[in-house]
């Protein structure tokens, strides 16, 4: 299973309790991005979003967030 597709395929097979499984599995995988983010955060690495996000609402140009096309 190496693309995307296949596990896709695969994940469609699954019962409910396996792929509330996997959902967890991937939840924890996430925790190190998510301790990532909030050190980037914390440190003010992320503090431009914030700016860009307020400029945008100033200007009545803020947009929702695009979703998913599945």
């Amino acid at each position: 299973m190496s693309t995307i597709e296949e596990i896709k395929h695969a994940a469609e097979t699954l019962s409910v309790a396996e792929r509330e499984e996997l959902l967890a599995w991937l939840l924890d995988v996430d925790d190190e991005w998510d301790r990532r983010m909030a050190k980037d955060a914390t440190a003010g690495k992320l503090d431009f979003l914030v700016e860009q996000a307020r400029t945008a609402l100033r200007e009545d140009t803020l947009r929702d967030w695009p979703t998913s096309r599945s």
